[in-house]
């Protein structure tokens, strides 16, 4: 199955400050797990749930990722080429289909102006949008029908890992309250794989607006946030201690995001 006409945006324009050690020298999302960045082990995700067209919102070395892409061919596939004339003939072609959009959304924007600056794509109709560096065996089918369902400009995914990341309270199926990256707390937090209606796209004033407050936290209090539940895995990529529990899950039998090897 293939969801035409819905865009997945992937936020990759961070420093990634906690995780110095391996983004002074490339982006966060191309740290690499299992020798593949975890920018396509994102994609891959969706890709398997029928998502192929990508919206990567660029910042802090992006041109990186830009090359990475350009030469995504080259590096994942047998050629032979003709030192003559530099012809090159493909021995069989990468077996992702994705139309991946580059854009640079400066370096000191924050998520919703990233966002905002992506307006041109996303005003035809419903988008998702997650970040560069979280993994999850979410079924996204499930999120986007949840969504559709619930009637509201907004779904997020949300998961119960350590209370360090954005807090949502729900009642019921509704977000009452939003609040990002609270000192401490408990329950479900903000995981990323979500839905929105172009609409939220007004919420949003310029580069320096949040998306988490900007949109997030307003969609809340008008009940315009739905949080579809995700019990299975969940796992950000924030320090080198996630880098290293990401590996060894990578190095086990049955990495638990790896959905695109599972037969359903």
């Amino acid at each position: 199955m293939t969801e035409k006409g819905i865009p997945v945006v992937i936020l990759a324009g961070g420093q990634g400050t906690r995780l110095s050690e391996e983004t002074v020298v490339k982006p966060k999302p191309l740290v690499e797990i299992g020798g593949r960045p975890i920018l396509w082990h994102i994609m891959k995700i969706y890709s398997f749930y029928g998502f192929n067209e990508f919206i990567i919102a660029l910042g802090y070395r992006g041109e990186m990722i830009k090359e990475y892409f350009l030469h995504y061919r080259e590096l994942n596939a047998d050629f032979t080429i003709n030192l003559a004339d530099g012809a090159t003939t493909y021995q069989q072609a990468p077996e992702e289909n994705w139309i991946v959009h580059l854009v640079d959304t400066g370096l000191k924007t924050e998520t919703g102006g990233r966002v905002k600056r992506l307006a041109s794509f996303l005003r035809k109709g419903t988008f998702m949008l997650t970040y560069g560096d979280g993994l999850s065996d979410v079924n996204i089918r499930a999120v986007l029908e949840f969504h559709r369902q619930q009637k509201c400009l907004g779904t997020v995914t949300a998961v119960r890992p350590p209370a360090r990341f954005g807090d949502i309270v729900l009642e019921e199926s509704r977000v009452k309250v939003f609040s990002e990256k609270p000192q401490t707390g408990e329950g479900w937090i903000n995981g990323g794989f979500a839905v929105f209606e172009p609409g939220v796209l007004e919420m949003i004033e310029g580069d320096q607006s949040s998306f988490e407050r900007s949109v997030l936290e307003r969609l809340a209090a008008e009940g315009q946030l739905s949080a579809y539940c995700h019990r299975g895995f969940w796992q950000c990529m924030d320090t080198r201690r996630d880098l290293r529990l990401l590996e060894n899950l990578w190095q086990s039998e049955n990495p638990p995001w790896r959905v695109w090897k599972i037969v359903v």
